[in-house]
């Protein structure tokens, strides 16, 4: 029971996680290890650690399946933790070697330019104009919006864009990690600053990011408590690490996100009304998907070109009757709901090299499908009905399609320009 409560804790850590047993054997990695490295959960124990590599330049080499990786991070000697495991390395990175040189020359903090923000609708060409004027700003940004519209995206661009581009953009997703190890996952710990704290101390996301930008993603998850420290972070520009007196000077930006509803959290005295100014100096919001229909060709053939490159493939072309019934789904998954639809046709694409409509996903199909369902149909089939028997047909026919409970009805009302209450009165 404690390995499995050790393991699912090591699974939502943003750094990555291998355990190794007595011998010096890879007997856990974690699920950010098995991403990086692409490697399944039955050949865990074909990762090799190379363990005096961490006294040359601060780095860990890591060999799977013949390609050399480079992690940054630590070794923890952790003999009395249990007698299978003698050391957990810890990582802040890792990548191949050869890409690590290369983003170490180019583009290692992930830089996104604004012209590779795609689209040109009146609502991104607003946000990138934003962008231009902000980017070289201190004040903090809050950007919101539904999931999957890009908000990283955007903070990756203004960290390109400013005057901060050649200092750290470090990412942190506050609904991510555990509650009770996000205060030292944030701001650092010292040597011995509790129970199981690292011998050596560690340093948090907000010293990593000195001199340039953190990225707050998922702010509205941050617990209440810690909300109070992050508040006097911001306002004092300096912060102690836990189990530390001395205090760390600051010269930060903090760019923060979520796709919640701030104001109403405040209401509910979930998130805390000082926190909020604080961070929503210059605010961003995203619009849907749905909202930038004109964005969608694009975006799909900018997705088509970058998997076509990444599975080595020819030139793929779409129909334009695909598009068009891309262009009017509704996408409750935004921006990323479309790559994984773009993702799913090119796997099925035939010899022609054409994405036809009949390998669209099955879920979009049947969304078509049901539109024959529609409820003024009822106008024609049973000559007229009533106003009030429409509604209530409409309403029902909303709730359909988002869903009966409690989620789902929030949606459909907000989409029917009606109140919550209105919407349980009426269905």
């Amino acid at each position: 029971m404690k390995e499995e409560f050790v393991r699912e804790i090591a699974n939502k850590i943003s750094d990555g996680i291998i355990i190794l047993n007595a011998d010096d054997r890879v007997i856990y990695a974690n699920n950010y290890i098995k991403k990086a490295l692409n490697v399944g959960n039955n050949e865990v124990q074909k990762i090799i650690v190379d363990l005096k590599s961490k006294e040359k330049d601060n780095k860990i080499s890591i060999t799977f399946k013949e390609i050399d990786y480079d992690g940054i991070g630590e070794i923890l000697n952790c003999d009395e933790i249990s007698y299978n495991y003698s050391k957990i390395v810890v990582l802040n990175k890792i990548c191949n070697k050869d890409k690590c040189n290369y983003e170490a020359k180019n583009n290692v903090w992930g830089e996104v330019p604004l012209n590779e923000i795609i689209g040109e609708s009146e609502a991104i060409k607003n946000i990138k104009n934003k962008i231009f004027k902000i980017a070289n700003s201190s004040s903090s940004v809050l950007i919101t919006g539904e999931s999957g519209t890009g908000k990283e995206v955007i903070a990756r661009s203004i960290h390109s864009q400013s005057n901060r581009r050649d200092k750290p953009f470090i990412a942190i997703n506050c609904a991510a990690i555990p509650e009770p190890l996000l205060e030292s996952e944030l701001f650092g710990y010292e040597k011995g600053a509790f129970s199981g704290a690292n011998n050596s101390g560690r340093v948090g996301k907000f010293e990593l990011a000195n001199g340039g930008i953190i990225f707050l993603d998922e702010i509205g998850d941050m617990p209440l408590a810690l909300q109070v420290k992050l508040l006097r972070v911001l306002q004092e520009r300096k912060f102690a690490k836990i189990g530390s007196n001395k205090m760390i000077n600051l010269d930060i930006r903090v760019i923060a996100a979520t796709n919640k509803n701030i104001k109403e959290m405040i209401k509910e005295k979930t998130f805390r009304e000082d926190l909020y100014y604080r961070i929503n100096v210059i605010p961003i919001e995203l619009p849907s998907l749905s909202e930038r229909k004109e964005d969608i060709k694009p975006l799909v053939l900018n997705f088509i070109e970058k998997y076509c490159n990444t599975c080595n493939l020819p030139k793929v072309k779409i129909e334009n009757s695909v598009i068009d019934k891309l262009k009017n789904y509704p996408w409750e998954g935004n921006i990323r709901e479309l790559q994984n639809a773009v993702e799913f046709m090119i796997n099925l694409v035939g010899e022609d090299n054409l994405i036809t409509t009949d390998i669209l996903p099955e879920y979009i199909m049947n969304y078509y499908n049901k539109k024959s369902e529609y409820p003024l149909k009822s106008i024609i089939e049973d000559d007229f009905i009533t106003l009030e028997e429409l509604e209530k047909k409409y309403i029902n026919f909303a709730l359909s399609k988002y869903g009966r409970d409690t989620k789902g009805k929030a949606k459909a009302a907000k989409k029917l320009g009606i109140g919550l209450a209105t919407l349980y009165r009426k269905s």
